[in-house]
């Protein structure tokens, strides 16, 4: 048995019936490198069977504690069922990519059955061109940006052959432990509430305020003030001076979601990106999150919420050490940067991002690594739910402020083309959460040669969410290097000139 970390324990807890903690890649494959040109339901379930020992986490079971006395924790499901876990479907034709981001929408707005591991995997049959998609459901409990891709590369290969099979492993036979003996584990592990506490104050209360489940506390920047002081006072020099950031404005995609999620994909080229990069002496996560909030400005003018002040997005930041790889789980800082939806010119903005993203990492090297797990142990496990929950309900209120906008996540993938089962894949789309107070999230995935765009809403609230895509490429273009937009996912990686509604992955030679 594995208990989950408060920080695992999170992402449960933010669940409800129009909330889901899951998230989502889908992976557009090109079946007719894979033997025979097909790829099969079979072929898939086989795959996933051989790799298991690779991916440990596809047999984990929730056993929570009664009454929520402590964290829940993993077992080895008894019964694991790989008919219920991995699934086909198929498109109606012609299979477009809009009709994919509908399915995929439609699939992602239901929450995973708790009773089982929380995993599932899609095969989508149908698309355009002979393509197949892959699209995969797991749980945040369980994966973080890092994790996810640790089990992508389980599944996938550097050739269509596959890789020798890793040895299988035959664990004894077990039952789900009972109810009785959860409880026993949760009155054992109340004792440790308080000794948890103790070991995270030394390191939560000095940046008190970069955590969002308390920033919005009255008095938490006076709190974290209070401990630097105290870290000084103890001959210690303070990490960090604290935020220095603009309080947020509240948009419309920061009150209350609903149950529904608008999907859609896109694609940029990379050589573009890194051109442009080139050009302004930037990053590459420069120039992604600039022209976010090129986007997000765009869409703020035309619904008329385009103010003065910057939004702030959050960013996921990875703090999973080299001895943490393998561990599954969540080691993660969400940390606070300004978008700068207030800059009209391109340009400037990037400058503008490129200094607020500067001031972030120095904050994220600054801070250390288990803040957020210190934070949480704030809370005492029985009210962990309730609190998180609370939380983002009293910042999706429109008369406060909320903590952060909208999430922006750039995540560095391989650049080299990979195989599942044979198949070429083409593309990797993320998609990621939003929740209440926080209803929209652009993905960014590199894999050989483009970026890959998954962007995540609240149907209800922002339904042209889509137009996004092109004006990603279109401020791209911006920047000083053209880029011809074009449908993806499934289209051929040679340059096309047609233009349609969603960026793509290429400019001309």
């Amino acid at each position: 048995m594995r208990q989950l970390t408060s920080l695992d324990a999170q992402f449960l807890a933010l669940e409800t019936p129009r909330i889901f903690g899951h998230v989502t890649g889908v992976l557009v494959l090109d079946p007719s490198t894979a033997p025979g040109g097909t790829l099969s339901l079979t072929d898939l379930q086989d795959l996933i069977m051989e790799r298991l020992p690779l991916i440990p986490i596809f047999k984990w079971r929730l056993a929570e504690v009664p009454f929520g006395l402590d964290f829940a924790y993993w077992v080895d499901d008894p019964d694991f069922d790989i008919d219920f876990h991995v699934r086909e479907l198929a498109l109606v034709p012609p299979g477009s990519t809009a009709q994919l981001e509908e399915q995929v929408a439609r699939i992602f707005s239901r929450p995973l059955d708790r009773s089982r591991p929380l995993w599932e995997i899609y095969l989508i049959h149908g698309l355009e061109n002979g393509r197949v998609a892959l699209m995969t459901k797991v749980h945040h409990a369980v994966i973080d940006g890092l994790s996810g891709a640790e089990i992508l590369g389980s599944l996938l290969d550097l050739t269509p052959q596959r890789r020798p099979a890793p040895e299988a492993v035959f664990p004894g036979p077990h039952d789900m432990p009972s109810q009785l003996e959860m409880l026993a584990r949760g009155l054992i592990g109340l004792p440790q509430y308080p000794l948890r506490l103790l070991r995270s104050l030394p390191a939560a209360l000095p940046h008190f305020e970069e955590v969002g489940i308390f920033s919005i506390l009255p008095g938490a920047t006076l709190v974290g003030a209070a401990g630097r002081r105290l870290q000084a006072a103890l001959g210690r020099t303070p990490l960090v001076s604290g935020r220095k950031l603009s309080t947020p404005p509240h948009t419309s995609f920061n009150g209350r979601i609903s149950a529904h999620r608008r999907i859609v994909f896109g694609r940029l080229p990379l050589d573009v990106v890194k051109d442009v990069k080139n050009m302004h002496g930037v990053t590459v996560n420069d120039v992604v999150v600039s022209m976010c909030a090129g986007a997000v400005r765009r869409w703020l003018s035309k619904h008329h919420e385009l103010g003065k002040e910057p939004l702030i997005a959050q960013i996921p930041v990875s703090v999973r050490s080299p001895e943490q790889q393998g561990t599954f789980g969540n080691r993660i800082l969400l940390m606070a940067v300004e978008l700068h939806t207030e800059i009209a010119d391109p340009v400037d903005r990037l400058r503008a991002t490129h200094a607020s993203l500067a001031e972030m990492k120095e904050r994220d090297q600054a801070l250390p690594a288990s803040l957020l797990q210190d934070a949480n142990n704030f809370i005492p496990p029985a009210l962990f739910t309730r609190a998180a929950q609370l939380t983002f309900a009293w910042t999706s209120n429109p008369r406060l402020r909320p903590s952060w906008n909208l999430v922006v996540s750039n995540v560095p993938g391989p650049q080299i083309p990979l195989y599942c089962a044979g198949a070429l894949l083409e593309a990797i789309y993320p998609v990621s959460v939003i929740m209440d107070g926080l209803g929209l999230n652009i993905t960014v995935m590199s894999y050989n040669g483009s970026l890959d765009i998954g962007i995540v809403a609240d149907r209800d609230v922002m339904p042209d969410v889509g137009a996004m895509t092109r004006w990603l490429a279109e401020e791209l273009d911006a920047l000083g290097v053209p880029v011809f937009p074009e449908r993806p996912p499934h289209l051929p990686v040679r340059p096309r000139r047609r233009r349609a509604r969603t960026p793509v992955k290429t400019r001309p030679a």
